[in-house]
């Protein structure tokens, strides 16, 4: 199926700058989302509370089965994109095949970027916010749904 949101990076790049150019901010967030479920929608949506577009860098399936082991991703890449671009908040999408989300920071330089509570801004993989940093990209942090996430799921069917 066609996924209008899923653009590549030269297309993001391009749109940021437009966005930039119209006083408006583009947001960026990026994981696995393997099995969406509440605790992601939440953070989505306060994610895309904080500008006028919200971008998701999902991790591609080589680079969750590295992250995450041999047995994930459980849903494939394209899927998860579909599903993700379902959400109302979720304005662009776009794949990304290495571990780290440095490389597409360093060509969108995003306005803002997002990542979860069990996150801080001293524990981000030094490269990305270096990359964020030279940017000018303002980083947040958001909370946790408590209880609610795929690694947690997938315990409960596999305990």
């Amino acid at each position: 199926m066609h996924v209008p949101q899923l653009k590549t990076t030269d297309e993001l790049a391009a749109i940021c700058d437009t966005m930039q150019a119209e006083g408006r901010r583009l947001v960026m967030t990026n994981g696995c989302f393997d099995l969406l479920h509440v605790g992601h929608v939440r953070y989505l949506q306060l994610a895309r509370n904080l500008g006028d577009a919200l971008l998701v860098a999902l991790n591609s399936d080589s680079s969750v089965r590295t992250l995450k082991g041999p047995t994930r991703p459980i849903t494939p890449e394209h899927d998860r994109a579909e599903v993700l671009a379902s959400l109302r908040c979720v304005d662009f999408i776009t794949i990304f095949p290495s571990l780290r989300v440095t490389d597409v920071i360093n060509v969108i330089r995003p306005h803002i970027y997002v990542k979860g509570g069990d996150y801080t801004v001293e524990s981000l993989d030094t490269g990305e916010r270096a990359a964020l940093e030279a940017a000018g990209t303002e980083i947040r942090i958001l909370p946790l749904t408590p209880g609610k996430s795929t690694t947690g799921i997938v315990k409960r069917f596999n305990p």
